[in-house]
C-alpha cells in the first residue's frame, strides 16, 4: 500500500514535468504564430490548451486525492501542496500562451509586432521559453541552485517591458492605437509566463528545503 502510495507521488511530479514541456513547446509555437504571422502555430496552440487544461484537472484531482486517502506529512505533504501550486502555474503559463497566439491570430495575415519591437519581442520570448524550460528541470533534478537562479533571469524580461513602454510613449511612435495595445499586453503575457516560471522554481525550493523564499507570495495574477 504504502508502495503504491509512493508510485502515485512520484508518477504526480514526472507528470509535472512533462506539462512543463508541454507549455515550453506552447509557448514557442505561441511565439512562432506572433513573429511569422504563422495561422497554424496560432490555432495548434489555441487548440491544445485544452489538453493542458485537462491536465490540470487530472493533476489537481490527483493531489486531492493523495491529500485525502494517504494523510501525507513532512516532506511528502510538501510535495503535494507545491505540486497543486505549480499545476496552477503551468495551466496559467499555458492560459498565456494561448492569449499570445489569439492576438497572432486576430491580426493575421499582418503581424501584431511592429518591425521597430520585433527585436525586444524576440529576446523576451526566448527569455520566458529558456526560464519555462527551467523551471521543469529544477522540479525534475530538485535542483535549489538552479532555482535560486531564477528570479535573476526575471530581472531582463522587467527591463524588456520597461523598454517597450518608453518606446510605444515615445514622440516617434508611428504605429497607431492598435498597434501599442497589442504590444503592452503581448509584453504583459510574456512578463507573466516568466514570472510564474519563478514562481514554480521556489516552489521546488520549498519542496525540497521547506522554505519560503523571502519575498515570495506564492501567487500572481
Amino acid at each position: 500500500m504504502r508502495a503504491s502510495y509512493h508510485e502515485a507521488l512520484s508518477s504526480v511530479v514526472d507528470d509535472l514535468v512533462t506539462m512543463t514541456q508541454k507549455v515550453q513547446v506552447a509557448v514557442g509555437d505561441a511565439t512562432q504564430a506572433l513573429l511569422s504571422a504563422d495561422l497554424a502555430s496560432a490555432e495548434r496552440v489555441i487548440t491544445d490548451d485544452a489538453e493542458l487544461d485537462a491536465l490540470h484537472d487530472d493533476l489537481e484531482s490527483r493531489c486531492f486525492n493523495l491529500l485525502a486517502r494517504q494523510a501525507p506529512v513532512a516532506g511528502e505533504l510538501r510535495t503535494v501542496v507545491a505540486a497543486l501550486r505549480m499545476v496552477a502555474d503551468l495551466a496559467r503559463m499555458g492560459d498565456l500562451a494561448a492569449h499570445v497566439a489569439k492576438i497572432a491570430r486576430m491580426r493575421y495575415p499582418r503581424q501584431a509586432v511592429p518591425e521597430s519591437m520585433r527585436g525586444n519581442f524576440q529576446r523576451m520570448a526566448k527569455l520566458a521559453a529558456e526560464m519555462v524550460e527551467l523551471a521543469g528541470r529544477t522540479l525534475d533534478e530538485r535542483n535549489v541552485l538552479d532555482a535560486e537562479k531564477m528570479a535573476d533571469h526575471d530581472e531582463e524580461i522587467d527591463d524588456l517591458r520597461t523598454l517597450q513602454f518608453r518606446v510605444m510613449l515615445d514622440d516617434s511612435w508611428e504605429h497607431g492605437v492598435e498597434a501599442a495595445i497589442d504590444c503592452a499586453l503581448l509584453g504583459r503575457y510574456y512578463e507573466r509566463i516568466a514570472d510564474h516560471a519563478v514562481l514554480m522554481g521556489s516552489r521546488v525550493i520549498y519542496l525540497v528545503t521547506g522554505l519560503h523564499p523571502e519575498g515570495d507570495n506564492w501567487t500572481i495574477a
